[in-house]
Order: C-alpha cells, then structure tokens, then sequence
C-alpha cells in the first residue's frame, strides 16, 4: 500500500492568516447625533454638561468608533473631548465608522509583526476567511513583506495565486 504523503506540509511554503491578528472585543459604533442640540448643531455648553453627566463605564473594554450620522458640521474639538472621556473605560477608540476601526486595529498589530521571520520564505497569505478582515491589512502585508519573502502567494497552500517571486 503506498504510503499518502503530505506535499503541502513538505513544500516549505509558510501560511499567514490574518484572521490571526483580529483583535477581541466588542466593537461598538458611538453616535455623537444624540449630544447634539435636536441632533444637528453642537451648543457648547450643553454638549460639555451632557458628557460631564454620561456614564462611560459602560464601555469599559470596548473597541469603539466615533461618528456623526446627522450632516451637522462638528468641531474637531467635540471629537477630542469625546475620546478623552471614553480614553480610561475603553480598548481603542478612533474616529469614523466600523470598518475604519478594523482598518486602524489591523494597521497596529500588523505594524508590530516581526517580518524578519519571513527572509527568505515562500509565504502565502491565507485567504477565503473571515470578512472581518479588511482589504488594507491584505495590502499592509504584502508591502511589509515585500522586502523579506522569496514568494508572496494568495490562498490556501494547495491552491495559490503566486502574487510576488524576488528576483534573487
């Protein structure tokens, strides 16, 4: 009987799956719209009492994304004061919406990858996963990579679409 051999393990090729740099926690979408005066204009006074007196324990751990889905025009200081009032409860916390969130969270732990481990490899980025992932953190690794990997492949290892081969 011949014996199966595995010759995806045996080609040397190393996966990447960015599904691995998802970080945990609860992403919660805040909406300045309800601090605002009739959910269109920002009156100081009122703006600044409203934080003073909202509890932003509750979302302590949270990964959060600031935003305004009224077309009120809102000073950039609004923004400031409502990260510095969510900055001791919370995670992370961003300006814009859901996905910009995972775009930033992905930029961050992609940036600390130490891509020396990939000199010389034959890498292939997993793919097909969950869509979560956001289509710049594909990017970010290919460029980060770029300098290092002898391959840069897309998919799964027994079935590839060959992207970058180095030219040494």
């Amino acid at each position: 009987m011949d014996e199966i051999v595995n010759k995806v393990a045996g080609s040397g090729l190393v996966s990447l799956d960015l599904e691995e740099f998802l970080e945990e926690g609860e992403r919660v979408l805040f909406d300045i719209k309800p601090f605002l005066f009739q959910g269109l204009m920002l009156k100081e006074k009122d703006f600044r009492e409203q934080i003073k007196n909202h509890d932003w324990s509750a979302y302590s751990g949270k990964l959060i994304a600031l935003h305004c889905s009224s077309e009120a025009i809102v000073p950039t200081w609004a923004y400031m004061l409502l990260a510095l009032s969510l900055e001791p409860y919370v995670k992370k916390v961003v300006f814009g919406d859901l996905n910009d969130l995972e775009k930033q969270l992905f930029a961050e732990k992609l940036a600390k990858l130490d891509v020396d481990q990939y000199k010389g490899a034959r890498v292939v980025i997993k793919g097909c996963g969950d869509s979560r992932v956001p289509l710049n953190a594909y990017v970010q690794i290919t460029s980060l990579l770029r300098p290092h990997a002898k391959t840069i492949m897309f998919g799964e290892p027994c079935s590839t679409v060959p992207l970058f081969k180095s030219k040494s």
